[in-house]
């Protein structure tokens, strides 16, 4: 496993990030796919047993569960001052007033309800899940940096917005000297690359670590295109990824099958390897229900795409309505 700076932070995270979304219970929130406890933690353990160390998870998850799943079975397993443990807040985790959202109150509210899930003192990645038009961002920035400052969190990060917000956030916390986000989760893969057009420059001249989720598209550049998994069949949102540019997106999954297959390697390596080598990638965060699937990550590590596979993985791809 290679570790890296994550942006022009001092924070050294693994080269792959593993994603929590996946962990569980089935019957709470809207991930029916997700896996039990009992079926979490030999992925977890995997995942540290390959040497990975970065976390993300979000407070939402199968509605907490999964920062609950995650938090017990990194206690078990490792050391805490080795691990760097990522969580979000945005999505309304109760009904009710002050629910959701960036506000104060939201915020102060809901790290503290992470961190007794996760069974932790502090977070080291404090991320907003996206962007929240009905708060002043003053208010959400010095929120985040009085957590800071607390020691609730070691660092803050974001997660997909168009890049005008990104930039006013940061503007806005180095005006008033608070502190500024070191991360970007956003979506990027061979099926969806509108955050090429922006976003990554302006995470790259920033110096923010840029840490992709969906790296393989839901799976759907690790398999066959009319291949059904638990996920493609329940998870509506990632279904309606793909509704308005089927033929096209299609075309790329099955050129990543043809250079998987002259390799004799997963496809999986193939759609990974392309996001690694893209300039100012810090760590993708992958999904994983199977093992072999963190191996077939790792893998991905040390496979280098020539520029003629590089540009025939690209050759098909079509702009896409920006999400």
């Amino acid at each position: 496993m290679d570790y890296v700076k994550l942006g022009r932070s001092g924070l050294e995270v693994s080269r792959l990030c593993l994603g929590a979304m996946s962990f569980g219970v089935p019957e709470r929130g809207n991930t029916p796919w997700s896996l039990t406890e009992e079926d979490s933690r030999p992925i977890i353990r995997k995942a540290l047993e390959l040497g990975i160390t970065f976390f993300s998870t979000a407070n939402m998850y199968s509605d907490g569960t999964s920062e609950e799943i995650l938090g017990r079975a990194l206690n078990e397993y490792a050391r805490r001052e080795e691990i760097v443990l990522a969580t979000k807040v945005f999505v309304p985790m109760r009904q009710g007033p002050n629910a959701m959202g960036l506000s104060r109150k939201a915020i102060m509210t809901e790290i503290d309800n992470s961190l007794r899930r996760l069974g932790t003192d502090y977070i080291d990645l404090y991320q907003i899940h996206r962007w929240d038009p009905h708060t002043p961002i003053e208010e959400t920035m010095e929120a985040l940096h009085d957590l800071v400052k607390a020691g609730k969190t070691r660092y803050i990060g974001a997660s997909s917005m168009q890049a005008w917000k990104f930039a006013k956030a940061q503007h806005t916390a180095e005006l008033h000297g608070w502190t500024k986000f070191i991360s970007m989760e956003n979506r990027l893969n061979l099926l969806y690359r509108e955050e090429e057009r922006e976003m990554l420059p302006l995470c790259r001249d920033q110096g923010v670590g840029i840490t992709p989720y969906l790296p393989l598209a839901a799976g759907r550049l690790a398999r066959d295109w009319e291949e059904e998994t638990a996920r493609s069949e329940q998870d509506a949102v990632a279904r309606s990824l793909f509704a308005k540019t089927e033929a096209a997106d299609r075309k790329v999954a099955e050129r990543v099958a043809e250079i998987a297959a002259e390799r004799g390697i997963a496809r999986a390596q193939v759609a990974l390897a392309w996001l690694l080598q893209k300039e100012g990638i810090t760590a993708p965060v992958i999904g994983a229900t199977r093992t072999r699937h963190l191996e077939e990550a790792a893998a991905a590590l040390s496979l280098s795409l020539t520029p003629d596979e590089v540009a025939r993985l690209e050759e098909w791809y079509q702009p896409h309505p920006y999400v």
